[in-house]
């Protein structure tokens, strides 16, 4: 999965803060509706800040969920195409990140307690079942949707990172830097050490702009010539020429909501994973809920090789489902959404109308 300058004043504050409270923020433009953000506290206590429009009558609602160092600004062309067809849409700023709460322990972010979040968010909208997508770290969020809630999900899409399965994790980090260096030549995942490190979160703000410059860049292949670490630790910017599909106006609005957040709590993803809490919080996982019998759209980016979704990914969309697997292949890097949107819209939207609502509310697929 993918990486992505405050005051030292501003991060003693939220260093300091309690975990459920939130830093100033300016809601994101258009296409988004600045009345239809909502928060609400889930049954854990902490604050979701979120993005809520209703479905047209006859039309599912779209539950999309970002990953690193996002918000839910990631989703803003498919706000637009999606909203406009009168799609229900929820959107949260995941935990840590933009309007959300930001906690710093590490073992609040695990994701049996991160699906019921979630979960708590659609009873709060009074919504039953809903169609997920998500992208980097929320894919695994969705993958785990589907082992702990399946009842409350239509069908399952997952672009860039697909199905995590339920024994991702069990295998030990440094196990599998060495798979990857046998099978791959490079180790895709070496940068997590990185991410998991004390102080990474203050040397990211130090160097905001580079890190951006190498987090977005124009050239994925860094990720296969040099060692990731190397990469990560130099943050030149010079080296490193930012995408093009990214306007100033956008890139200076991500910025911003590192800048306000801080980046030490959206760290948490990584220290879980680089770890041994994610792997322990998924031994909790039913295993008839390993397979998923939903329908799976799966969307993988060629030129992204840190995730290395093309080759991994696609197999693992055909055997992670009894049911039917859509899989689209793109010319992309890991920000697939941002990248080629009109081609990703149109295949999400052919793949959605291929679930017929009937009266009585009820998906079907064919």
């Amino acid at each position: 999965m993918v990486f992505q300058v405050l005051s030292s004043l501003l991060l003693a504050l939220t260093a300091a803060r309690a975990s459920s409270a939130l830093l100033p923020r300016v809601d994101v433009p258009a296409p988004f509706n600045s009345s239809l953000f909502k928060d609400f506290n889930v049954s854990r206590g902490l604050n979701y800040h979120y993005y809520a429009v209703p479905a047209d009558t006859g039309k599912p609602t779209l539950l999309f969920l970002h990953g690193f160092p996002s918000t839910s600004y990631d989703w803003r062309h498919q706000v637009a195409f999606f909203q406009d067809k009168g799609y229900g849409l929820l959107v949260p700023d995941m935990l840590g990140y933009g309007g959300t709460s930001k906690p710093l322990d590490p073992q609040l972010y695990v994701s049996s307690l991160i699906t019921k979040d979630i979960i708590d968010i659609l009873d709060a909208e009074s919504i039953e079942q809903v169609v997920v997508i998500g992208h980097d770290w929320g894919s695994k969020i969705a993958s785990r949707l589907a082992n702990y809630f399946p009842e409350r999900f239509l069908a399952y899409a997952f672009l860039v990172v697909g199905y995590t399965t339920p024994d991702f994790f069990a295998t030990p980090f440094e196990e599998k830097l060495r798979l990857d260096k046998l099978v791959l030549g490079y180790q895709r995942f070496a940068y997590w050490d990185f991410m998991a490190s004390e102080g990474a979160d203050q040397f990211i703000l130090d160097h905001l702009d580079s890190f951006w410059n190498v987090t977005y860049t124009n050239d994925t292949t860094h990720s296969i010539t040099a060692d990731p670490l190397a990469v990560l630790a130099a943050f030149n910017s010079t080296e490193a020429t930012p995408a093009d599909y990214i306007t100033p106006e956008e890139r200076a609005i991500q910025l911003e909501a590192i800048r306000q957040g801080g980046i030490a709590a959206p760290l948490n993803w990584y220290k879980i994973a680089r770890g041994t809490l994610e792997m322990q919080d998924d031994k909790g996982i039913p295993q008839e809920n390993a397979l998923i019998c939903s329908p799976i759209f799966f969307g993988a980016a060629l030129r992204d090789y840190i995730t290395g979704s093309a080759p991994i990914f696609l197999a693992g969309a055909l055997v992670a489902s009894n049911s039917t697997a859509t899989i689209r292949e793109y010319n992309s890097d890991h920000w697939l959404q941002q990248a080629l949107p009109d081609q990703v819209n149109g295949d999400l939207l052919e793949w959605i109308e291929g679930l017929d609502l009937d009266l009585g509310g009820v998906y079907q697929y064919h």
